[in-house]
């Protein structure tokens, strides 16, 4: 037996017989308790359990339900067994007698972290709140998990499901108090950011070895405001800010999701907090679990004789992070909030002022997107980032997910034309396919030799190009992941690939300066277009409406984009206007526009068919680095070096 019977039941470690005596837990619901309430509670708590586990144990740093049923007026919950000790019981083997040997060290909890807010994101995103972490309810495995990390978070019997308003009805209050944010136990509602609460409440306990619950017990959530007195070593600014905002007592001033907690930690990481050595000291000593911090006026004499060789040190620690992180929040707060100006050519008719509006703007704050593209149905929008790759609700500018599972930075996505996958490719020379819908990874495409940079996917969804620093051009069929054929014809980077509007040819740009036109079907080369000593960044086809077959390719040059015909290699006409190097380009083939981002911070909007300058939209204030119109052409969507994406609505075309 695991547990001793309680109110509800009891739980059993047991072997299915059914899959050669694999361990397994099995909880039993027999309730002894009175009321009718009471029983009906109890049994809605362990049903939602069951369904929690059904509903995300997908995830291997979550137990899988593998059966659920009624026998004997009981009822009986069987999952995965997870093999390994909780954090509590870890912590305890660090203590001998009444003395901590030691507790978790800053190193120790900023993995701790990195490991389990990854799941609790995934939680969160299939709309939960957990709402009873703990040491308790965390379990270190004994063998590390392949998938994820090695901590795995169970017990979901507590668990709730958000509402689309992100509120909860007011109810019984159900958590760990000392643990649990003062929303969760006062009125009963749970949110995410109540989640990070207890997840701060247990960086607290693993750090000091003291019990949130009994300093709850005699302080309230007063303790919350001084928690760092607890502390027996220093910790960097760093961890400390992150661990202050976890435990805010207002919701407001929390963080709101584990992906800004990530955030927090994994910028951190570029300017590590190095702590001198004497601060590093192993043995010392910490306290057992208490109410009031003891005697420290002995350890604050060593500490003063420490601090005083290393005080030059941490004022030159502090003042550059002060400084760093002034320079931030200048950063956040002065980015553009006005309308920009809609610049008017010479000749431009002054009507063509109102053809072009600003509707919305994303203030990204960590980091600049370098690659997006706009779902089919020009609801969500797909971006790079350092956490992995984000979508965005187009109307509400929320991030709806994360995926985070390339060992280095994403540089470039694309969506399919039907909107149901997406492909990301990365610094660490994979390309990964996922589901659109239920952000499950399909599969991992592993044939480049250095990372992606260039990912274009067929009309019909069938086909999948992929190009980067390896030289390479590959085609593999999306569906099965099998590749077709390599093309060996670039001595440099690949820097953009497209499909022609019938998905039988295929273009590809490099750094080398040359553009090169493919028969997609029948896996040849068909043309090389004049070369250039200068870097060719995007390129693609264009089609004119109402069209049959494709009239003309482009690609962009240093501050010029240069137009062929397909077939014939001869050059139609050049597109020039911006001071500095062209850095992103779109096209819609539906409105006849062509745009282009440039190192000048400006988009122009272009004529297809005349080659006509029709507008200049200026609000970023950094490099435009992706472009991407939606199907109908009527939005345009933009991101820059700013840390900012703009969303600009296009009409009377």
């Amino acid at each position: 037996m695991l547990s001793q019977e309680g109110g509800f039941g009891k739980t059993y470690l047991a072997q299915d017989s059914d899959k050669l005596n694999e361990p397994c837990v099995i909880k039993q619901l027999a309730p002894r308790i009175e009321g009718h309430w009471a029983l009906k509670k109890a049994v809605e708590l362990f049903e939602k359990e069951a369904q929690r586990l059904q509903q995300l144990g997908e995830n291997p740093q979550i137990p899988k339900l593998l059966a659920y049923f009624e026998q004997d007026n009981c009822l009986y919950l069987v999952q995965q067994f997870i093999d390994g000790q909780n954090l509590l019981e870890e912590l305890e083997m660090r203590r001998e007698g009444d003395i901590w040997l030691r507790c978790y060290s800053e190193k120790e909890i900023r993995e701790f972290l990195l490991n389990l807010l990854p799941v609790l994101h995934f939680v969160h995103e299939h709309g939960v709140v957990h709402r009873d972490i703990k040491p308790q309810n965390i379990i270190r495995r004994n063998t590390p998990s392949e998938l994820m990390g090695d901590l795995v978070l169970i017990d979901f019997g507590s668990s709730k499901e958000l509402k689309p308003t992100l509120n909860l009805k007011v109810g019984t209050s159900i958590g760990s108090h000392g643990y649990s944010a003062i929303e969760q136990i006062r009125d009963g509602l749970a949110y995410p950011a109540s989640d990070l609460f207890s997840v701060g409440a247990t960086c607290f306990h693993l750090m000091t070895g003291m019990s949130p619950f009994q300093l709850w017990a005699e302080h309230g959530y007063g303790w919350i405001n001084n928690w760092e007195k607890y502390l027996n070593y220093p910790i960097s600014d760093e961890l400390a800010h992150i661990i202050d905002r976890l435990l805010k007592k207002d919701i407001e001033q929390r963080y709101q999701s584990a992906v800004e907690v990530i955030a927090d930690l994994k910028e951190a990481q570029k300017y590590p907090f190095v702590l001198p050595p004497l601060a590093e000291v192993s043995e010392q000593l910490v306290p057992p679990t208490e109410i009031f911090p003891r005697n420290r006026n002995t350890e604050f004499k060593k500490w003063l004789l420490a601090g005083a060789a290393v005080l030059l040190f941490v004022a030159g620690e502090f003042w550059y992070w002060s400084v760093r992180q002034s320079q931030i929040r200048n950063d956040t707060d002065t980015q553009p909030s006005i309308q920009p100006a809609v610049k008017r050519e010479l000749g431009q008719p002054e009507s063509n002022k109102r053809r072009f509006a600003l509707i919305k703007t994303f203030n990204l704050i960590y980091d600049s997107v370098s690659s997006l593209a706009i779902s089919p149905d020009s609801k969500t929008i797909l971006t790079n980032s350092v956490l992995g790759t984000k979508l965005w609700s187009l109307v509400t500018k929320q991030e709806i997910s994360v995926f985070d599972a390339h060992n280095g930075k994403v540089n470039v996505v694309a969506i399919d034309p039907v909107g149901t996958k997406f492909v990301t490719g990365s610094e660490d020379t994979t390309i990964k396919i996922w589901n659109l819908a239920t952000g499950q990874e399909i599969r991992t495409l592993q044939k480049h030799t250095r990372g992606i940079h260039a990912l274009a996917i067929s009309p019909d969804g069938k086909l999948l190009a992929s190009g980067g620093d390896d030289n390479s051009v590959r085609l593999w069929n999306l569906n099965t992941g099998e590749e077709l054929v390599s093309f060996y014809n670039h001595n440099q980077r690949i820097s953009s690939l497209a499909f022609d509007s019938e998905g039988k040819m295929l273009v590809s740009a490099s750094f080398d300066g040359t553009v090169i036109i493919w028969d997609a079907k029948a896996q040849k080369l068909l043309r090389t277009l004049d070369s250039s000593y200068s870097k060719v960044y995007f390129t693609n086809f264009i089609k004119k409406p109402g069209s049959t077959s494709n009239n003309s390719v482009i690609a962009s040059y240093n501050s010029d984009i240069r137009m062929w015909n397909p077939i014939t290699g001869d050059k139609i006409r050049s597109f020039r206007g911006h001071s500095q190097p062209i850095t992103s380009t779109a096209i819609s083939s539906q409105r006849n526009l062509l745009a282009s981002g440039s190192s000048d911070r400006t988009i122009k909007l272009w004529n297809l068919n005349t080659g006509e300058l029709l507008t200049t939209l200026e609000g970023h204030s950094g490099k435009v680095e992706s472009l991407a119109f939606n199907r109908d052409g009527n939005i345009l969507v933009s991101a820059a070096k700013d840390r900012t994406i703009k969303v600009w609505q296009i009409s009377h075309f």
